[in-house]
């Protein structure tokens, strides 16, 4: 029997979810997702080292103010080592490569414009063709309006920390190319507040993915959806059949060895006859029924603190690099 992993790529995108490229090599991933957490996992590894020291004689030497530490320099050498390791990921996956704007700007419409144009430069400059970039937003208002005129740039966006239907109903409305809802995150608020066991089809992680897959094919929308944050091989295989998930090499091992069928449970075809309400959201609508979704509330506003942590975390160590007089003398 074909291992689970060949089986579900028959019916689903499989996206690694990691900025390793080692290790994204091994598996040989259609796409490839980033965020500040995995940068800052990867930047810190010796084999990676010479990006990071490029990011930062780069920044220097660009802003004009060599050894300067002020907060425009770091965050110009944040975006450069972002796109650092997404141009090495572009040279070994075919497809789309995301890279995150700044999470302290989730609630600045304006300010993640700026920053997403800047990072599709950077690529530019690199070499890599803008059409293979999405930008990574989070799935607040401010966010998805960004999102929306982006996408009128021809600017490709992944609206990330998706845990409700409204969310995910307004980035269909604002013509985002794709929404990464989180499954695992949803599992762990539920655990935490029910003391509940869940089994991959009561799992309310993905029983929220299929209402999304569901409500898209129903309504025709593009919008691509691609399950991510998950806890284990489970929850990928009752996603078998959604347009993509995003996976840890980890998980992608695991896939990898299993040898049972694996039924594809997502369905176009199917998803097209189901009776579904369609949503009418505006700002205030949006922001009331997420307002009255305690998970997708708290589950958004931690996913973007967690972000912004670990992009604090990489700032300093990004200064640390910098006062190495050895490395960047002259």
């Amino acid at each position: 029997m074909e291992d689970a992993l060949t089986q579900i790529r028959r019916h689903t995108v499989i996206v690694a979810d990691s900025g390793d490229i080692e290790t994204i090599r091994a598996f040989a991933p259609e796409d490839c997702t980033t965020n500040p957490t995995l940068i800052l996992r990867a930047a810190r590894m010796p084999a990676y080292a010479s990006l990071v020291e490029e990011a930062v004689a780069w920044s220097r030497s660009e802003s004009g103010r060599r050894g300067a530490l002020d907060e425009d320099w770091v965050e110009l050498a944040l975006d450069r080592l972002a796109v650092n390791f997404g141009t090495e990921l572009s040279k070994i996956v075919p497809g789309y490569i995301s890279t995150e704007v700044n999470a302290r700007f989730s609630f600045d419409t304006e300010a993640t414009i700026v920053r997403a144009e800047r990072l599709i430069s950077l690529y530019k400059q690199r070499g890599v063709d803008p059409q293979r970039i999405l930008i990574k937003i989070a799935a607040t208002w401010e966010g998805i309006q960004a999102a929306k005129i982006l996408e009128m740039q021809g600017i490709r966006c992944n609206l990330t920390l998706v845990f409700s239907l409204v969310q995910a109903a307004a980035c269909a409305d604002a013509r985002v190319f794709l929404i990464s809802p989180f499954v695992g995150r949803i599992l762990d608020w539920f655990v935490k507040t029910t003391g509940q066991t869940y089994t991959a089809e009561t799992d309310p992680g993905v029983l929220s993915v299929r209402e999304i897959f569901d409500y898209y094919r129903r309504f025709d929308y593009p919008t691509i959806v691609m399950g991510a944050s998950f806890r284990n091989v489970a929850e990928v295989e009752a996603l078998c059949g959604c347009d993509r998930l995003t996976v840890s090499p980890a998980l992608l091992g695991e896939l990898s060895e299993r040898r049972q069928a694996v039924p594809r449970l997502l369905d176009p075809a199917i998803s097209r006859d189901k009776s579904i309400e369609r949503l009418s959201v505006d700002e205030t609508e949006f922001r009331w029924r997420l307002n009255q979704n305690p998970m997708a509330t708290e589950k958004l506003a931690e996913g973007i603190r967690l972000f912004h942590r670990d992009t604090d975390e990489l700032r300093d160590f990004i200064r640390g690099i910098a006062r190495e007089p050895a490395r960047h003398a002259g």
